[in-house]
């Protein structure tokens, strides 16, 4: 079952463009010319794994009962009774005009979700278009280039929080296992993945950077498909220069959240780097399984030593991933290699757990007895019971009562609860709360 997105906004912002970005061919017609599009169209778009219906709409305009204008907005009409969620499109090189402020206050009032999209926001010339898009009161906009293909990683973020969770967990769970080696420059990423390939799929040499594409490349391990994909490193974003590399980590960071597992490789010769840990609690927050990969571990002395000092400090640090698999090896000597896959596996595995709903009421009762939820100044706060709503991560849903009054730290408590005693070291858990709706609150 898949969901449908409207495409609106004023003549010539390029929704038409975005359109055809989402379906995958020239489908709509593409021109400067304000007014092409007059009827919608609608098409199968994707971005990755999701898949919904899009359609693409004439320009939102004011227009005189009667006239062609008032007929091309009627039929924007009939696309919006069948949106799931808007995509409000403006254009970020132009900046906003009073058509824009004029029709986000219209699709506030629709009470429809509506995802602000700002097209054109490559380059600088569209940066202040960009910022000038938060006064619409739509959340925050999400910057695009639909000409170029800039931008997709987020919107697939912002759009994937509307899919049905069965075409959500269909779409993940299609195809091989897809395992993303990321990590900063020439910490042996690409040397790893031509150890576990048998051959030099990938260039590889002492010159940091050599890799710039998100290269996939297929693996069979013990009979399961496996997807390798090997990225760009990733420096630190100041230290990012404009153009190739910009695009390289960009592609980078789309790989990540079309990952499953994600191995972060380090070298065991250096301390943690700045980056290694914003790389880490990236893939957390994007909900993909986290995996540490130490590379030139034949160079370390103190094996046992170097190791406990790369756990302690990735969990002090990073303690939402506390528990996550270290494997330690020499990508270039193939020493310890053999045991990464068997933690990918095991990490996937966690990654999709789903655990009954009986087996996690007992757990609720359980927690509630040793340690209840404090008393808030408006009253006792009762949580009630908990499902598992989804995996990849794994998810859940504790109805309860006055549940926005519960501290964020009693919340950690839950989640860190919830990774020892089912088992759930080093996933990223979510935990969500929902109060049963007042009959009574709109009279």
């Amino acid at each position: 079952m898949s969901f449908t997105v409207v495409i609106v906004g004023r003549p010539n912002v390029g929704k038409s463009t975005l359109f055809n970005r989402l379906v995958g061919r020239r489908v709509a017609i593409v021109d400067p010319t304000p007014g092409v599009t007059r009827d919608w169209r609608d098409g199968m778009g994707n971005i990755g794994p999701l898949n919904f219906r899009i359609i693409d709409t004439a320009g939102l305009e004011e227009a005189d009962p009667g006239t062609l204008g008032a007929r091309m907005r009627e039929q924007t009409n009939q696309a919006l009774a069948q949106a799931d969620v808007m995509m409000f499109v403006v254009d970020a090189r132009t900046g906003l005009t009073p058509e824009d402020t004029h029709f986000a206050r219209e699709l506030r009032r629709s009470g429809l979700p509506v995802i602000l999209v700002a097209n054109k926001a490559e380059g600088r010339a569209g940066e202040g278009g960009f910022f000038d898009a938060y006064s619409l009161g739509l959340g925050d906009p999400v910057p695009i280039s639909a000409e170029h293909g800039e931008g997709l990683g987020e919107l697939y973020n912002a759009l994937a929080v509307y899919a049905p969770e069965d075409e959500e967990e269909r779409a993940a769970g299609e195809g091989p296992l897809k395992l993303a080696i990321v990590g900063r420059p020439n910490v042996g990423k690409s040397t790893l993945v031509n150890r576990l390939l048998g051959s030099e799929r990938m260039i590889t040499g002492p010159e940091a950077g050599l890799t710039r594409d998100s290269i996939a490349a297929a693996y069979l391990h013990e009979g399961r498909d496996i997807e390798l994909v090997d990225t760009a490193g990733m420096r630190r974003k100041s230290r990012v220069a404009e153009g190739v590399e910009r695009m390289s980590v960009s592609d980078t960071l789309l790989t990540i959240r079309y990952a499953h597992v994600v191995a972060v490789v380090v070298d065991a010769t250096e301390a943690y780097d700045k980056q290694d840990l914003t790389i880490v609690d990236l893939i957390e927050r994007e909900g993909r399984s986290p995996l540490l990969v130490v590379n030139k571990w034949d160079l370390v002395k103190d094996q046992k030593g170097v190791r406990q000092k790369f756990e302690d400090l990735l969990y002090e640090l990073l303690p939402q991933v506390k528990g996550a698999p270290l494997v330690t090896l020499s990508a270039m000597s193939g020493k310890g290699v053999e045991r990464l896959m068997p933690a990918v596996v095991e990490a996937y595995e966690r990654w999709n757990a789903r655990i009954p709903t009986s087996l996690l009421n007992r757990w609720l009762e359980d927690v509630l007895a040793t340690h209840p939820p404090p008393v808030s100044g408006g009253g006792r706060i009762k949580l009630r019971y908990v499902s598992q709503a989804k995996t990849r991560p794994p998810t859940f849903t504790l109805h309860g009562t006055r549940v926005d009054d519960l501290p964020e730290s009693y919340k950690r408590y839950l989640v860190n609860r919830m990774r020892v005693d089912f088992d759930l070291p080093g996933v990223p858990i979510r935990l969500r709360f929902k109060s049963p709706k007042n009959p009574y609150a709109d009279k």
